[in-house]
């Protein structure tokens, strides 16, 4: 994914209920914890239907009052971030994680991007998809329509709150988030600032609400008469957990093990390229790679300049003993080909054959993103139809999986399961469609008794 992602807003701050009771003030109703998050999605599921009859050109204005509102408090939320980053430096978190918790000036940019990008979309709510006449004046139809209310735990990027809201916005979903304790004050006030825009345009008061600890989250699961979908994004096993903890729909995908396949009809420089922009354009994303397959024919002519490239870049190299054989290199074990790194390692095989690529990208990948570079269409094509993946790319670096560079305004994340929505999930992957029927006076009982015939004639 980008780093870019959404926020959030309202709800739960300061661990308080903060609702709106007048257009002008806020009221603070201190209440217990699990009260708070069964208030929250009450709420919620009271104001989804408000949201979703929306106009698309309220919304739109909001989007963009959104967008306005961040750059304009810029200087707070930057203020916020420092705190939230000096104090995880006290708390010696991850380096990973404290490269995603940063929110400058240039993601700034790039979520209000998103955010005006959103706005600019046409309005997906109401969308006749499909018209058939059952007969002589009975007319059904299938009409987009948002899913309802989304309940989004994430990590520690601030950035990812923006992208959701805008996304939850604008397919007219209510949004309960949950933010990383990281950044628990970019999360506050990225999420105050969106809601306060949003509602000042025109969208319903509780829109966006923002809960902020594991007890929360632990509330929240239970919510299932209020909670439509959740979308947890984080690891493999915070997602599992999520999974087997709610019988709230879950939407999630576990770690991005991703892979570079370099055929022996790859061409060096853009071997070298692709690989190198793979891995290093930005270390601490679920779309980069962390392992590299290269056909036996190509080897001695890939990995010499390769393993220049990547060691100049800062990137430790674990091969296996084919690679080791022709450049320096640690060596590779089993885990390392089911490792996400998140860091400046990869690891590197020697493969025989591209179905032997495609059988190790099938057993240790994750199915989020894998890339072949060749320049033979027919292998090209062979791989992107035999990987089990959510993104197949050819010729072009897997950091382009992601919901803001495929044009869909931004994503809430990236789906690795293969039911309603895999790859980036953006505005079609928050939508879900209603049936209409038009008639006028039509009953069943004829079509039951054979005295009248259903014509099932596709009109669109």
């Amino acid at each position: 994914m980008q780093n870019h992602q959404c926020p959030r807003t309202a709800g739960i701050y300061s661990g308080s209920l903060f609702f709106r009771i007048a257009k002008s003030s806020w009221f603070r109703y201190p209440v217990d914890m699990s009260e708070t998050v069964q208030t929250v999605t009450e709420r919620s599921r009271h104001v989804a239907p408000v949201l979703a009859a929306c106009s698309g050109e309220t919304i739109s204005t909001a989007l963009n009052a959104m967008a306005d509102s961040l750059q304009q408090h810029a200087p707070e939320i930057f203020a916020a971030n420092n705190e939230d980053i000096l104090r995880s430096q006290e708390e010696q978190i991850d380096l990973p994680l404290l490269k995603r918790l940063k929110f400058d000036q240039p993601k700034l940019d790039g979520v209000t991007d998103g955010l005006r990008q959103l706005a600019a979309m046409e309005n997906p709510l109401g969308k006749i998809q499909s018209v058939r006449e059952l007969d002589a004046g009975l007319i059904l139809e299938r009409v987009s329509c948002p899913i309802g209310v989304i309940g989004m735990i994430f990590e520690s990027r601030p950035d990812a709150l923006v992208q959701i809201a805008g996304l939850c916005a604008k397919s007219g979903n209510a949004v309960i988030l949950k933010g990383g304790r990281e950044a628990m004050e970019s999360n506050r006030i990225l999420s105050r600032l969106l809601h306060d825009a949003g509602t000042s345009a025109g969208l319903p008061d509780g829109w966006l609400a923002l809960i902020e600890t594991r007890e929360d989250v632990q509330a929240l699961l239970t919510r299932h008469d209020d909670i439509d979908l959740l979308i947890p994004r984080g690891s493999n096993e915070f997602v599992q957990y999520i999974m087997h903890n709610t019988t709230i729909p879950v939407l999630g995908h576990a770690d991005g093990i991703c892979h570079v396949y370099l055929d022996k009809d790859a061409e060096t420089g853009m071997a070298v390229d692709i690989s190198l922009d793979s891995k290093t354009q930005y270390l601490a994303v679920c779309n980069a790679a962390e392992t590299l397959l290269i056909h036996r024919e190509a080897a001695a002519r890939l990995l010499p300049p390769l393993h220049e490239a990547l060691s100049s870049s800062g990137v430790e190299v674990r091969g296996c003993e084919k690679t080791r054989a022709l450049v320096p290199a640690l060596p590779a074990t089993e885990e390392d080909w089911a490792s996400e790194y998140l860091d400046a390692i990869i690891s590197v095989r020697i493969v025989d054959s591209l179905e032997q690529a495609v059988e190790h990208i099938n057993t240790y990948g994750s199915g989020h993103t894998d890339a072949i570079v060749t320049s033979n269409q027919a292998a090209a094509e062979l791989f992107m139809r035999s990987v089990d993946t959510a993104n197949a790319f050819w010729n072009a670096s897997t950091r382009f999986a992601d919901g803001y560079r495929y044009g869909l305004g931004a994503e809430v994340g990236i789906s690795t399961g293969k039911i309603h929505a895999r790859g980036p999930v953006g505005i079609e992957g928050l939508m879900i469609y209603q049936w209409r029927l038009r008639g006028n006076g039509q009953i069943v009982a004829p079509y039951a008794a054979g005295s009248k015939r259903f014509t099932h004639r596709d009109i669109t």
